[in-house]
């Protein structure tokens, strides 16, 4: 039997490390011998493993539970408090941000709303106010944060640099990531936020288990994200999924049709005016209904378009119109099975508005996971050094 060098038994502890650390992260506290079990380490070496860890300060012990008769086996976990992550949800009309921790449970969220035309700094300042809430209501400071991670609507370059908004006019051409770096001094992921929640459904909403996945964002404005072999499609130049821009596909004017319908009363907030309509239609109003038809109709053409490109498995209904799932899907599968060739299954978002929220943590997570658990890398202890900047 060959020797091991130094070079691989370093490696070899490296791997069972980051074996270890998935083995903890989001499960309950593990003895040694459950986490031998699941490992496939031997009990010593899981111990010589664990040890380590809590040295650099990834894993720690769990206080045995009170009343606990006799002496307790020792339970560890992954240190998911040794650092936070934020989530921003840049919309048009809202500005949600979230705070989770390293397993990226979500720990606080806080909304600030915005109008379209809202100025530059004025958006910009709310951006700051949407994060010192959800910090100041998980009890952090920005100090404990390691990565800031935001959605935001329109077509959105590597380097966080929006290419093009029609909702936003001012916001084309902004550095987003620049101006958030400004104000937080953490490393800065910017992407767009229908390709986030996505992200979001794939990992813990209605999508998982599925590799190819259609994502149709409805709500006051429209947007699709796009997972192709299990991963999210960027596309070339950042901007797959945008259907909305291509006039044929009838998109960007299709929540028309349930805000501005003539049931709404007068006074109703442009909030609320879709809301209304649904409500109405869900309760057989025939105006209404008729106003959801079109809507349907308009949207089933983009979609029905990105069925046949494609042939996902999935296809999502989610963002703010996707509480009203019951009064959209049924029209929406018969428009579909008239159109495709074969019918993908079409599901209801689990996650509604907190789709581009989750799926910015969930994005932070997985940057986080790239840069120190990786096989090449040895786990750095966690100190000031550790933190992403």
């Amino acid at each position: 039997m060959a020797k091991l060098r130094g070079g691989d038994l370093s490696r070899l502890r490296q791997l069972n490390s980051l074996t270890a650390i998935g083995a903890l992260r989001g499960a309950e506290p593990l003895t040694l011998s459950a986490l031998a079990e699941r490992t496939g380490l031997s009990r010593p070496s899981t111990k010589e493993v664990v040890d380590e860890l809590m040295a650099l300060g990834w894993v720690e012990e769990v206080p045995p539970t009170q009343g606990t008769m006799g002496r307790p086996a020792r339970r560890y976990r992954f240190r998911s408090s040794s650092g936070y992550l934020v989530g921003l949800d840049i919309g048009g009309h809202n500005i949600r941000a979230a705070l989770a921790d390293l397993d990226g449970e979500i720990l606080a969220e806080t909304r600030q709303p915005v109008l379209p035309d809202t100025p530059l700094e004025e958006r910009l300042a709310a951006i700051e106010r949407a994060v010192a809430g959800c910090l100041a209501l998980g009890g952090k400071t920005i100090a404990d944060v390691w990565i800031v991670a935001a959605g935001t609507i329109g077509v959105v370059t590597p380097a966080g640099r929006i290419l093009y908004c029609a909702a936003i006019p001012a916001w084309t051409g902004l550095d987003l990531a620049g101006h958030l770096r400004e104000m937080f001094p953490c490393e800065v992921l910017v992407e767009n936020d229908s390709r986030l929640a996505a992200r979001a459904e794939a990992k813990r909403g209605a999508a998982r288990g599925a590799s190819d996945v259609v994502f149709l964002h409805v709500g006051r404005r429209m947007g699709a994200g796009l997972i192709i072999g299990g991963r999210v499609h960027r596309g070339f130049g950042t901007a797959a999924g945008e259907i909305a821009m291509l006039p044929q596909s009838r998109w960007f004017d299709a929540p028309e049709h349930l805000q501005t319908c003539s049931i709404i009363p007068a006074g109703t907030s442009p909030e609320d005016a879709a809301a209304y309509t649904l409500a109405a239609a869900r309760d057989g109003d025939p105006v209404a209904l008729d106003a959801v038809d079109r809507y349907v109709d308009d949207l089933a053409v983009g979609t029905s378009a990105m069925v046949l490109l494609l042939d996902p498995q999935v296809v999502i209904l989610g963002g703010g119109f996707s509480r009203s799932a019951d009064v959209l899907l049924p029209p929406l599968r018969e428009r579909l099975e008239h159109a495709c060739i074969r019918m993908p299954d079409l599901r209801a978002s689990t996650l509604g508005d907190e789709c581009v929220v989750a799926g910015a943590i969930d994005f932070a997570v997985d940057h986080l996971d790239h840069q120190l658990f990786t096989p090449d890398t040895p786990l750095p202890p966690i100190n000031a050094e550790t933190v992403p900047s």
